[in-house]
C-alpha cells in the first residue's frame, strides 16, 4: 500500500491523493488491486451505496470540466476511471437511492420487502449468490410435509414413526420413503394404511399409502383436498456432479421448515459400498446434515433440492457414526418407480441370474495378465458368475463372458443393461458376448420377474 501511495502521489499530485483517500475513509470503503500477467492491472474502490450517488455526480462533473477524471487509473497510473461497486443489498433507509446504477449482478435476487424472486437478464444461473440457497428452499418449502404413521409390533401399537415428504402433484400426491409410512414383514409391505400429514401452513390431512417398494425404499402417499396444493418440481439427478450445491429439507423431530445445505460428494454410491445386500442400488451421497434413519424421527423422505429449486433426490439415510455422510435416492430412479406404480401397481424387476462387473482399462489389463486368452475388449460387462437354473444359465451364458451388446445396443456398464431391460419380463432379448480368444456368441435370454424376497 505504501508503494501504491507513493506512485499515486507522483502521478496525480497531493490534491488528487487526498480526494481518493478521503472517499475511502469517509465511506469505510474497500480498496483493492488486481494484477494479472495476461491483462492490465486494475485498481478498484468499493464504497457504500449511500455515497454512490454523490461520488458519481462528482465524477460526472469532473469529466465535464476537465479532460481527465481526478481518480487513479488502472492504466499505468495515468488519470482515468476508478471502478465503483455498490453493495447489492442496500443498507440505506427507504428514502435512499432509487436510481439504478450498473452493479455486479449475481444469482436471482430476493427483494427485501416482498420476498419475491426476480431473475435478471444478466444473472448467472450457476453462480452461488447471497440468496441462492434461500431462493431454492423457498421454491420447495410450501410442498414439504410432515408424516406420522403408527408402528405396530405383533399387532400391538408401539408408537409412531415420523418422517418427511414432498407434494409432487397438486392433486395431493406425496413422494416419501417407504420405511417412514409402512411396516415391512421381510420385504413385503403390510396392507395400505393411513398416515397423518401436516402441511407447512399447519393444515392436517389423513393420507393413504398407495404404493411402497421395499428395495428402492420409495413410497407414494395420497391426500385429498378441494383446492390445488403447492407442488414441487422434479428435476433430474443425471446432471449432478460431485461438488454441486444441494439443499436437504424436512421436518426432523417435528421441526417444520428445517433446511440444511451441502454439496454432492458422489453421484453413484453403490449399495454394496455401504454393506447393503439384496438388489443393486445406487445413491447420491452428500454432506448435508440430516437426522439418522434409525431414529424414525428424521429427514427420511424429505426432498434433496438443487439450487434451481428442483427435487433431485429423496433423503433416505445417513451413517450414524459419522458426520457428513448422507444418502438420497436419485430422483431419476424414483421417477421410474413412480411410473411402474402407475403402470403395474407395483415394481416389476427382471431377473437374469448373472453377477456382473463393469470393465475398465485397469481391470482388463489385470485380467489379460492372468489369462492371455481373455478377449481383446476395451469396455463391456464381465460375467464372473452364472446362477445355476437361472434364465442366463438356460440361455447359455458362461463365466468370464463379456457382454458387449444387449438387445442390439452396445453396453459398457451394468446400469445400461438395467435401463434397457426396464420391466420387460418374459420377452426374449438378444445378447452378444465375447469369449476367450475373441469368440463372438449371440445368446437369447428371457428374463423372469425377480423374487421380491431376494
Amino acid at each position: 500500500m505504501n508503494h501504491f501511495l507513493k506512485m499515486v502521489s507522483r502521478s496525480c499530485g497531493r490534491k488528487s491523493l487526498i480526494r481518493v483517500v478521503a472517499i475511502a475513509a469517509a465511506g469505510s470503503g474497500l480498496f483493492y488491486g488486481s494484477s494479472n500477467p495476461d491483462s492490465k492491472t486494475r485498481i478498484s474502490l468499493s464504497i457504500p451505496a449511500t455515497l454512490h450517488e454523490s461520488v458519481l455526480v462528482q465524477r460526472q462533473m469532473s469529466q465535464s470540466f476537465t479532460p481527465h477524471s481526478p481518480f487513479i487509473s488502472s492504466d499505468c497510473w495515468q488519470f482515468g476511471n476508478v471502478s465503483l461497486v455498490s453493495s447489492r443489498v442496500n443498507p440505506a433507509s427507504s428514502g435512499s437511492i432509487k436510481k439504478e446504477y450498473p452493479v455486479t449482478k449475481e444469482a436471482p435476487v430476493k427483494e427485501e420487502t416482498t420476498g419475491d424472486v426476480k431473475d435478471g437478464k444478466d444473472s448467472c444461473c450457476r453462480c452461488l449468490g447471497r440468496d441462492t440457497i434461500a431462493n431454492a428452499a423457498a421454491r420447495v418449502c410450501p410442498a414439504v410435509v410432515n408424516l406420522s404413521a403408527p408402528r405396530e409390533f405383533l399387532g400391538i401399537l408401539s408408537g409412531r414413526g415420523i418422517g418427511s415428504g414432498a407434494i409432487v402433484d397438486a392433486d395431493g400426491t406425496i413422494l416419501t420413503c417407504a420405511h417412514v409410512v409402512v411396516d415391512f414383514h421381510g420385504s413385503r409391505a403390510l396392507p395400505k394404511g393411513k398416515v397423518d400429514v401436516t402441511l407447512q401452513d399447519g393444515r392436517t390431512f389423513e393420507g393413504t399409502v398407495l404404493n411402497a417398494d421395499f428395495h428402492s425404499d420409495i413410497a407414494i402417499v395420497k391426500i385429498n383436498c378441494k383446492t390445488p396444493l403447492p407442488a414441487a418440481k422434479l428435476g433430474t439427478s443425471s446432471k449432478l456432479c460431485p461438488g454441486d450445491w444441494v439443499v436437504a429439507m424436512g421436518c426432523p423431530h417435528y421441526l417444520q421448515n428445517t433446511v440444511t445445505a451441502g454439496i454432492v460428494s458422489c453421484v453413484d454410491r453403490k449399495s454394496s459400498d455401504l454393506g447393503l445386500g439384496g438388489m443393486r442400488r445406487e445413491y447420491l451421497q452428500t454432506d448435508c446434515a440430516i437426522n439418522a434413519q434409525s431414529s424414525k424421527l428424521g429427514n427420511s423422505g424429505g426432498p434433496l433440492v438443487n439450487i434451481d429449486g428442483e427435487i433431485v433426490g429423496v433423503n433416505i439415510m445417513k451413517v450414524a457414526a459419522a458426520d457428513g455422510l448422507s444418502f438420497a435416492v436419485p430422483i431419476d430412479s424414483a421417477a421410474k418407480i413412480i411410473e411402474q406404480f402407475k403402470k403395474n401397481g407395483r415394481v416389476v424387476r427382471p431377473w437374469l441370474g448373472l453377477k456382473m462387473l463393469d470393465l475398465n482399462d485397469m481391470i482388463i489389463a489385470q485380467l489379460k495378465e492372468r489369462d492371455p486368452s481373455f478377449p481383446n475388449v476395451k469396455s463391456g460387462v464381465l460375467v464372473p458368475v452364472v446362477t445355476p437354473g437361472s434364465p442366463a444359465h438356460r440361455a447359455g451364458f458362461l463365466p468370464s463372458d463379456v457382454v458387449i451388446k444387449f438387445d442390439g445396443e452396445p453396453v459398457q456398464s451394468i446400469k445400461e443393461i438395467i435401463e434397457i431391460m426396464g420391466d420387460r419380463v418374459g420377452e426374449p432379448l438378444k445378447v452378444v458376448v465375447q469369449r476367450a480368444n475373441d469368440k463372438l456368441v449371440t445368446l437369447t435370454v428371457i428374463p423372469e420377474e425377480a423374487n421380491p424376497d431376494m
